[in-house]
């Protein structure tokens, strides 16, 4: 899904942004570059990105800080760049937010595959909730929106979500009440094979669980099921 989409890069390495912007628009986005922190602070808000490809290591502010404010500041989906690709730095960048992370170096086809992907699960398409009402769900303390792909706390704010969060979340209202183990979530959610070192199912639900419940450590909405994995319980 890449007819509009606006991706921003945030590299330190020059070389690594002149080769992202080519590939990039080559497949036809509108890409525009930041060199560090400060100057993606200033590229966002103009530029409006609908995803930023962000380097995790980088001097001065680093690409943890940034997705922390991305979130806050940005409807934009984040792709993470981690140097190392260790698993301590995949689980950090996922707390903070980012959608997705690519471990240097790696293929342009995977870099393509990853994009379209956090694309595809991000961008809202308008035409597909014209003239029909919002499909709204009560889950714990929370009501989500299912064609706005919004989360909504009581008094009406809106919550942040990532996409992969939202692909979680609408997998477990799909299936209510049913026990899914990591492996079903990860094919279903997210079209991944399970790896008994991935830990980022954990991650979200840990993030789902302080949105929704009103007690995040006693869950009542979103369960662990002992053994065999969890259930979503939307009444709690």
């Amino acid at each position: 899904m890449n007819e509009k989409a606006r991706i921003a890069i945030c590299d330190d390495e020059e070389d690594m942004r002149v080769m992202l912007h080519e590939l990039l628009v080559d497949e036809g986005y509108a890409v525009e570059c930041a060199a560090d922190g400060t100057e993606l602070r200033r590229l966002v808000p103009a530029f409006r990105p609908d995803l930023v490809i962000c380097d995790l290591r980088m001097p001065g502010e680093d690409g943890l800080s940034l997705t922390r404010w991305l979130r806050m500041e940005s409807h934009a989906a984040v792709l993470m760049l981690t140097g190392m690709g260790t698993v301590m730095d995949r689980v950090v960048g996922l707390e903070m937010g980012a959608d997705d992370y690519l471990a240097k170096p790696f293929e342009p086809a995977e870099l393509r595959a990853r994009i379209k992907a956090v694309l595809r699960r991000s961008m809202s398409t308008a035409a597909a909730t014209q003239g029909r009402a919002p499909s709204r769900m009560k889950i714990g303390k929370c009501v989500i929106d299912t064609d706005q792909k919004c989360l909504f706390g009581d008094d009406g704010s809106k919550i942040p979500l990532t996409s992969m969060e939202y692909d979680l979340l609408h997998t477990f209202i799909q299936h209510s009440r049913r026990v899914l183990n990591r492996d079903q979530l990860l094919e279903m959610a997210h079209h991944q094979r399970w790896d008994p070192y991935d830990r980022s199912i954990d991650i979200r639900i840990a993030r789902l669980r302080k949105k929704i419940e009103v007690d995040p450590t006693k869950p009542e909405v979103l369960k662990t099921v002992r053994g065999e994995g969890y259930m979503l319980v939307p009444g709690g």
